[in-house]
């Protein structure tokens, strides 16, 4: 693999998710500007998507699957920061009872979680993949990051998406 190309070596799966990754992230970034139902009706038409797209990355087969680096550039605050938009938005629909929690088998009382802790946990692992292929990364960067995205979708944020797309499907459609 020539490392010295521009990212536009990368197949057209990889950009479209990067660019879905951006559309993403912006809209997150943004969501203290919207109304509460245009931002569920954004984030319901980018969470499949994003699970699609996830899917069909296509990893470089010469890596380990599990090899790769994304840089932790997101901080703590920035998170919270980006969870409390979310949840200033969602008010009293932001939590929901949540049955795939493994508490949830040794417990007697309903487990909940929040659509913004979700939205926000998605964020964090696109946030930081988006910060290590910036402009001038090379194919092999990104190709690393693609697998670490790849990798942390199948065993973290697939889950999360999914349990995620529940209730806001239930409040746009509901």
């Amino acid at each position: 693999m020539n490392t010295d190309q521009p990212i536009s070596a990368i197949n057209n799966n990889s950009l479209a998710f990067i660019a879905l990754a951006k559309e993403y992230c912006m809209t997150l970034e943004g969501s203290a500007q919207q109304e509460r139902d245009d931002f569920l009706a954004s984030i319901l038409r980018l969470l499949p998507r994003l699970y699609i797209m996830a899917s069909d990355i296509k990893t470089d087969p010469m890596l380990g699957e599990d090899e790769g680096y994304v840089e932790q550039a997101l901080d703590e605050d920035a998170y919270e920061m980006v969870r409390q938009r979310v949840a200033s938005v969602l008010g009293p629909d932001d939590v929901y009872l949540e049955v795939f929690e493994e508490d949830m088998k040794y417990s007697d009382t309903p487990v909940s979680a929040s659509i913004s802790e979700g939205l926000a946990d998605i964020f964090q692992v696109l946030y930081n993949f988006l910060s290590t292929i910036r402009d001038d990364a090379t194919d092999q960067t990104v190709m690393l990051a693609l697998n670490s995205v790849k990798d942390d979708f199948k065993t973290y944020w697939s889950q999360i998406l999914c349990n995620t797309l529940r209730p806001v499907n239930a409040l746009v459609n509901n």
